[in-house]
């Protein structure tokens, strides 16, 4: 009976742990680096400041969630490149996680309809993140080839989770909207594979369980020449990368 009694003692300690302190602190930190970066924003015309907050706000969460992160196959990475990054998605931890841990300046694209929102959606615009409106994909198509334009004169990197949301089990099928922007702007795209963010928080849950996740960083794939008609190859491709990197042990 000892090590029933013990476990549950540990799991309920872990739950309180985290609703009485974890999660406030979580809620904090976003509203104080959030508070800095809107007000910063009117004076950051190209994001790198409210980028460099966003990293800020990131580590912080990390901290204060007991996240320890490590990272491997940054040597595949070339610095003073950019890249669009390709990661599964299965923790609101994914974002900060990838904020902390990846090299260089990079944006999100995000749904069209946060960009309407009072005073987040001028945020998001100044910041240079991306929006796509997914009920209209004539729109989104312009949107993905301005995203393309943007990246190559801005010398920014772009997070892109190609799932389209969380997921539990086996990664859903991914969109085609990563390959290509990455064709568009002739920017090669890095794929990463995240392991043990589910169990850190998963889905539909506020229990925050501090924990090791891995960001496991795969051979870059170039794009510049290609054709936009091979975005669904390409995607395909990526899929299978992100499933390696995350099977791996």
């Amino acid at each position: 009976m000892k090590e029933p009694m013990k476990y549950g003692f540990e799991w309920s300690f872990s739950f309180f742990r985290s609703v009485l302190f974890i999660a406030p602190s979580i809620v904090v930190a976003t509203a104080f680096w959030g508070f800095w970066s809107l007000l910063i924003s009117p004076f950051d015309p190209n994001g790198r400041k409210q980028a460099w907050m966003a990293k800020m706000w990131a580590r912080t969460l990390l901290l204060v969630s007991g996240t320890r992160v490590k990272v491997e196959g940054l040597e595949n990475l070339t610095p003073g490149q950019h890249y669009i990054f390709v990661s599964n998605h299965r923790s609101y931890m994914d974002t900060p996680v990838m904020l902390a841990s990846l090299p260089g300046q990079f944006r999100f694209m995000a749904k069209a309809g946060l960009f309407k929102i009072p005073l987040m959606g001028g945020h998001l615009q100044r910041a240079g993140h991306i929006p796509v409106p997914l009920d209209k994909p004539r729109e989104a198509v312009r949107s993905m080839t301005e995203a393309g334009r943007i990246i190559r004169e801005r010398q920014v990197s772009v997070l892109v989770f190609p799932e389209g949301g969380r997921t539990m089990g086996q990664m859903d099928p991914f969109r085609e909207g990563a390959a290509f922007i990455a064709i568009k702007g002739g920017v090669p795209l890095a794929p990463v594979g995240l392991v043990g963010t589910f169990e850190l928080l998963p889905m539909h849950s506020v229990h925050v369980q501090p924990r090791q996740v891995t960001v496991r960083i795969g051979h870059p794939i170039v794009t510049e020449g290609l054709d936009i008609k091979e975005r669904g190859a390409l995607t395909d491709r990526l899929r299978d990368d992100v499933t390696r990197l995350i099977s791996f042990v």
